[in-house]
């Protein structure tokens, strides 16, 4: 079992058939009414369906009652780690957006100051003009801009998190500026901020605690270290042993079907979400270069 960590882990969606496209949105709508830890996103270029749950085994129940109480065929893609993006260092971009293609063009210049965020701070966006370089009628585009690159950042693709954006300089054409001007400078004044700021990718780890039969302890205490894992402690309870662990999600696929092999059927473990933390370098930790390598 599995403790609510919403959108932890995620797979790739599609009906087999178009009969079944408009009914797989239906049923997938009344599932996540009925559970706030799945939750379902469409990419609005791809129309790409992608369900985000907290384990293989809740995503597996999901799809299991697609096919079983809903009677839809559905194509299944490989469950995949729901990594992160943050920034690790501050650092200030002066981009500006031109173009001229006959009349009027587009023009506008944003200064942005990123900073670091805690962790679980999400985004925030404070406007520190005051000499009026960009008139308050372009602020809120220049913020829309921001957000419109936080759900997919420049490493791979995955969402910005815990990260403040500063408005601090800019200017204005009478003519060529608009929200939408300023919306396209900020957007592309971010992505470049992310770059400048050493952003880097953040892995769910978990505290996963195994339960079994003492004969097997050294068998799986290994095997937790060869996934990465850090082994917090372990104890005696009654006739079996029970051991504690960190250990990165992207490590643990697979690892029931390890357990009982290993067990022999014996013994049990459960997960739970820990933290998001920096990950390894793809040299360092191959099970993380070959998640991203398989991402669709």
């Amino acid at each position: 079992m599995t403790s609510p960590a919403p959108g932890i882990i995620e797979v790739t969606v599609e009906p087999k058939s178009n009969a079944h496209a408009e009914k797989l949105l239906t049923a997938l709508a009344s599932l996540t009414a009925q559970d706030s830890a799945f939750t379902v996103s469409i990419d609005q270029e791809s129309g790409q369906i992608m369900l985000k749950g907290m384990s293989e085994e809740h995503l597996d129940m999901k799809i299991d009652a697609l096919r079983r109480l809903h009677e839809i065929d559905v194509h299944i893609g490989a469950p995949q780690v729901a990594y992160r993006e943050t920034i690790t260092r501050e650092g200030t971009v002066d981009y500006t957006h031109k173009k001229q293609s006959g009349g009027s063009g587009q023009f506008a210049r944003v200064k942005i100051h990123l900073i670091p965020g805690a962790p679980g701070s999400g985004f925030m966006f404070e406007s520190k003009i005051v000499d009026g370089s960009v008139p308050e009628k372009y602020v809120p585009g220049v913020e829309k801009g921001l957000e419109s690159v936080l759900g997919s950042g420049v490493l791979a693709g995955f969402p910005v998190v815990d990260l403040k954006v500063e408005l601090i300089d800019g200017a204005y054409h009478d003519v060529d500026s608009s929200a939408l001007a300023f919306e396209s400078a900020s957007r592309a004044g971010l992505r470049e901020g992310l770059r400048k700021c050493n952003s880097v990718l953040l892995e769910p780890i978990m505290k996963v605690e195994v339960v079994t039969p003492e004969d097997y302890i050294g068998a799986i205490v290994a095997d937790l270290r060869s996934r990465g894992g850090q082994i917090e402690r372990s104890e005696r309870r009654g006739l079996t042993m029970a051991v504690q662990a960190l250990v990165s999600l992207a490590n643990m696929f697979g690892y029931l079907n390890q357990l009982r092999a290993m067990s022999r059927g014996r013994a049990t473990f459960a997960m739970q979400f820990e933290h998001y933390q920096q990950v390894p370098s793809p040299d360092d930790d191959p099970p993380f270069a070959l998640a991203i390598a398989m991402r669709p």
